[in-house]
């Protein structure tokens, strides 16, 4: 049995993003898979690319052929360098910048208060314990 590893269709027209996977080399594109070691999303900025390394070195090792989409994604992610005996085969995948925590502006006054700040009605409350107290010492 011929064992290919490749890409897998998935998404909407226009939107596509695909899954690296292994798959004999006689069913469908989009068909029945051995395993899934991969996601390749190009259209976002930067290409997003995801490979579990262990699984795709196994799979290289017992003989899978990986399509030229693969390869050239596996060479990016340094699985194809490792594959031929290079030991210093390193990632060269982009990846996105984190994004900044959002800081409010200080010097624009908030519209919402929040509930801590709103002043509570504790006077009411107060007034009749105080009243309780004075009637104690004056019994007294």
């Amino acid at each position: 049995m011929a064992v290919k590893i490749r890409l897998k269709r998935m998404g909407k027209i226009r939107a596509p993003y695909y899954r690296i996977v292994v798959a004999d080399s006689r069913t469908k594109r989009d068909g029945r898979v051995i395993e899934e070691i991969g996601k390749y999303h190009p259209t976002e900025e930067p290409s997003f690319i995801e490979v579990d390394s262990d699984r795709a070195q196994y799979w290289l090792g017992v003989g899978a052929q990986p399509s030229e989409q693969v390869a050239a994604i596996l060479k990016l992610t340094g699985d194809w360098g490792r594959f031929k005996g290079d030991a210093d085969a390193v990632s060269t995948v982009k990846t996105k910048a984190p994004k900044e925590a959002f800081v409010a502006d200080e010097k624009k006054k908030p519209v919402l208060v929040p509930k801590s700040d709103k002043p509570a009605k504790a006077e009411p409350a107060e007034a009749p314990a105080e009243a309780s107290d004075a009637a104690e010492t004056t019994e007294a």
